[in-house]
């Protein structure tokens, strides 16, 4: 496959998510490495969608750790239970929140950020990574976004 991404003008966002997911899952492939591939889906979420930041946080040593993302400069790792992404790797469920300011603990890398959406991504049953996904604009994510982002880590899942 092509490493470009193609998407039709004027798609709504759920057609935009639906011409995405097979080139996805085309593009990562569990055969290729790890990192690559995580870097190529960070790049394709941010070309297609132009979110704030998109990224993700890899389970290491009891912490999540920074690995491949789009945007500006990122916390470098998160506790267990701490921010919006340590939260979703320890209760191993999707968040949506529709204003950063108002969770409590939020861990604010870029006081740009003013949404978030943070899935995890599962190998065995366990957490293993979360994406996470900011937004400039507030109430940015809805249930749409939680559809397609949790097929996205279920294709990456099986990366790992």
């Amino acid at each position: 496959m092509s490493e470009t991404i193609f998407i039709s003008e004027n798609s709504s966002k759920t057609e935009k998510y639906e011409q995405l997911l097979p080139q996805l899952s085309h593009l990562l492939l569990p055969s290729d490495d790890l990192i690559a591939n995580l870097a190529n889906c960070s790049a394709a979420l941010k070309e297609v969608f132009n979110f704030w930041w998109v990224g993700f946080y890899l389970v290491k040593n009891q912490k999540l750790i920074l690995g491949p993302f789009q945007g500006p400069v990122a916390c470098t790792s998160i506790l267990p239970g701490k921010g919006v992404c340590g939260t979703c790797w320890q209760n191993a469920e999707t968040i949506i929140v529709p204003n950063v300011d108002e969770f409590p603990g939020h861990i604010a890398c870029s006081s740009a950020s003013k949404s978030e959406i943070v899935v995890p991504i599962f190998k065995n049953n366990q957490v293993i990574a979360v994406l996470d996904v900011d937004s400039e604009h507030l109430a940015h994510f809805d249930e749409t976004d939680k559809l397609y982002l949790e097929k996205i880590a279920a294709i990456l899942g099986n990366c790992f």
